[in-house]
């Protein structure tokens, strides 16, 4: 078995994650970084206890303590990260923003009153147009340039729009748009940095104390036992594993180099491509952003935008998973068989008995899972949830929290809340250029008009839009931002709300997987020590479901339980299933025995007509024509093996 820690996973991370990419040496600052985020931390759970504050307040609270925490944290520059200390600079850009917001919660009550009308100072103007400077520095260091370029091309727009024909508006001057921008609750202190304040730093604290009991080694272990001992079982457990670290992960990348350290070497060595073992882990680990219950922390947002209640969305979200991890599933099986890459001894795997003993780590989860679905709200079931990880962590000798541990645990929680916040606060910046704009509305007219009244090229050009817009943006701000320039068009025509959200939403995360930037992948490709771009395909054959999938639930929305009842649901989910498994055979060209050219064409078919929405003739003839060609391919392959015996 390989050791996770032969591997650096900080610095892959660092090297293809900028959210990873801080400072390791501190020194004598290190104090100062503790402080903060334990309090932030603690500021955070206070709030979840016993009420949070106006949003604007508890905006800033928030946003003002990630900002310094980013800039203490995160170097100008990626290269910078093991010089010791920390830059004179950041110190003073650590202050200021901790200034800025502290000015707009001193002076709340003017900024968001009389100031409207008797009109704001000059020192307000300065402090909202710092706290936009430092907002996107920050950004571009935490999270990285593309959803800084984006929200600069907003505020271009936003101040010189009036001059670009079709899409144009009356135009802002820069005093009127900073002050939408920061001083109201439409734009940075808007749903995202709301949400993020609120549900999003509880569950990612909860992912940390989740992880201090162990449940990322167990998640492994559960894997391999259930799928190990069967064809490809070291990637078939990759991709169980990814899926299971999904639901408390909210980076496809860290959760890529996380699990891949591990998983990718034992690929490697079963008789896998290092292209292909990137792949499958790669694939695997994007899949992770759209696992119920955290989906990448965008399901609070979700909730918010959508107005469907979180324990819904968390619901509606398991068929679509279930279709995406069975489509890669099937994958890395036709790709083991094709190349006979067995399982693995059972002297290798967990015993049951061993995974039984650590079963109570599944406690937490089961926690938020069963009060949400009683009807707690989530804030409620997240402190829960974290309550119940600590007495899990008391039970064993390994996993039980000291002091110390305690407070590591609740500095961690700001850190890896770090990205989240300076995403929802930059992707704030979009959405409210979007609403005072109006630039939504014409961005739909935009794609409606393109598409020309064909229901299927609307879908088509919101895919690549999404696309598009999601390459290299974290999951949140991902969403955000599809949600608010995409989802529109799709809503306009008369697409269900929730099908429309889920459908932009998992175009969003498959830029993660989609070449020229596909991160997740080149993080793969980084351990497998494998060709990125060659990866990068890999991923993107490996999870050809999630290009099918969001449209199936558009012309079906049966599957994301949309007036679905037990007879219309459970023929179209058979089918969706049964079609998956065709089109996963003709990407990785197997199925029952290598195909010719026009099996593997037929395969393609078959599944389509499986897939094919709302169409039982279809189905069945897809169904008949993948019987076929596994008839056929059978006779062909025995036929093949008796001629090789008698020769």
């Amino acid at each position: 078995m390989v050791n996770k820690n032969d591997l650096n996973e900080q610095e892959l991370l660092a090297k293809y994650d900028r959210e990873a990419a801080y400072r390791t040496n501190l020194k004598k600052w290190a104090w100062l970084i503790t402080i903060i985020a334990i309090s932030l931390t603690f500021f955070q759970l206070y709030t979840a206890l016993k009420g949070s504050y106006v949003s604007m307040i508890q905006g800033a609270i928030h946003l003002g303590a990630g900002l310094s925490l980013i800039f203490l944290l995160y170097p100008v520059k990626r290269s910078l990260i093991k010089k010791p200390g920390i830059a004179w600079y950041d110190v003073v850009f650590a202050f200021l923003s901790l200034g800025c917001n502290f000015y707009i919660i001193y002076n709340y009550e003017w900024l968001t009153t009389r100031a409207l009308t008797t009109g704001f100072s000059t020192m307000d103007v300065i402090v909202a147009s710092l706290t936009i400077a430092l907002l996107l520095e920050a950004t571009r260091r935490a999270v990285g340039l593309p959803i800084v370029i984006i929200a600069l091309l907003a505020i271009a727009y936003g101040l010189w729009g009036k001059y670009i024909p079709v899409f144009g508006h009356r135009g802002f001057s820069w005093e009127g748009l900073v002050r939408r921008l920061v001083y109201s609750d439409n734009a940075i202190f808007g749903i995202p940095i709301q949400i993020s304040s609120t549900f999003i730093y509880l569950f990612l604290f909860f992912g940390v104390m989740l992880t201090k009991t162990g449940i990322g080694q167990f998640f492994n272990d559960l894997a391999f036992g259930a799928t190990g001992r069967f064809t490809g079982g070291t990637a078939k457990a990759a991709v169980s594993a990814s899926a299971l670290q999904g639901m408390v992960t909210g980076s496809s990348v860290a959760n890529t180099v996380g699990s891949g350290s591990f998983t990718i070497p034992m690929m490697k060595r079963a008789g896998f491509k290092p292209e292909f073992a990137a792949a499958s882990e790669a694939s695997a680990s994007t899949g992770g952003q759209i696992m119920p219950p955290i989906m990448g922390a965008a399901a609070f947002i979700m909730a918010e935008y959508t107005g469907i209640p979180y324990s819904q969305i968390i619901i509606i979200a398991i068929v679509p998973a279930i279709l995406y991890f069975s489509g890669v599933f099937m994958g890395v099986h036709f790709e083991a068989k094709k190349n006979g890459i067995l399982g693995l001894p059972k002297s290798e795997l967990p015993s049951f008995k061993s995974l039984a003993k650590r079963a109570d780590l599944l406690l937490p989860l089961f926690t938020i899972v069963g009060m949400l679905f009683y009807g707690y709200t989530p804030t409620y079931a997240a402190l829960w949830g974290i309550l119940v990880s600590f007495l899990v962590s008391l039970t064993r000798k390994d996993t039980r929290m000291s002091i110390r541990d305690i407070f590591q645990a609740l500095e961690q929680g700001a850190r890896v809340a770090l990205p989240v916040i300076a995403a929802c606060a930059s992707a704030g910046i979009i959405v409210g250029i979007v609403v005072f704009t109006g630039l939504g509305g014409k961005i739909a007219g935009g794609i409606l008009d393109l598409a020309g009244g064909s229901f299927f090229l609307l879908l088509f050009f919101t895919m690549f839009a999404c696309i598009l817009l999601g390459m290299g943006l974290p999951t949140t701000a991902n969403y955000v931002v599809t949600a608010s320039m995409a989802a529109p068009a799709l809503l306009e025509f008369g697409v269900p709300v929730i099908a429309a959200h889920m459908f932009v939403f998992y175009f969003g995360i498959v830029a993660d997987i989609t070449p020229p930037v596909c991160l997740a992948a080149y993080a793969g490709a980084g351990i497998a020590r494998a060709n990125p771009m060659k990866s990068g395909i890999n991923a993107l054959k490996l999870a050809i479901a999630a290009f099918i999938i969001p449209y199936v639930f558009v012309y079906n929305p049966v599957l994301v339980l949309e007036n679905a009842t037990f007879s219309t649901f459970t023929p179209v989910l058979l089918t969706a299933l049964i079609g998956m498994t065709a089109i996963s055979a003709a990407m990785m060209n197997y199925f029952v025995y290598k195909p010719l050219f026009v099996e593997r064409i037929m395969l393609l078919t078959s599944g389509i007509l499986l897939i094919y929405p709302n169409n039982l003739v279809f189905s069945f003839i897809g169904f008949v024509l993948l019987v076929s060609i596994g008839a056929i391919q059978h006779f062909r392959k025995k036929r093949h093996l008796n001629q090789k015996a008698n020769a």
